[in-house]
């Protein structure tokens, strides 16, 4: 898993305007679940399990069609885009 740390890419809002973007934060965060870090996860990136939850959601659909499917889809979208935004106002708030 460490090996996954040099294939990384940078963040390129970091690089040039030195202000983390929304994103920033999240393959670390991926990194430590695949790890069995899950607070370190939370804690570098808070939406890091919806996001999981919702790409693992969009798979299953892919194979197996739901009924409510689409509902399902734009509620996780809104619910991660919340806490992405809600996340980042308060990591430049402090």
């Amino acid at each position: 898993m460490e090996a996954l740390e040099y294939y990384m890419l940078p963040c390129l809002n970091k690089r040039l305007f030195g202000l983390e973007c929304p994103g920033c934060g999240m393959q670390r965060a991926v990194l430590h679940v695949g790890k069995g870090q899950f607070n370190e996860a939370y804690q570098l990136y808070p939406a890091v399990y919806t996001l999981i939850l919702l790409f693992v959601f969009i798979g299953i659909n892919f194979l197996y069609k739901f009924r409510h499917a689409y509902k399902i889809k734009v509620s996780l979208i809104i619910l991660n885009a919340s806490i992405i935004a809600i996340s980042y106002i308060f990591k430049i708030l402090t």
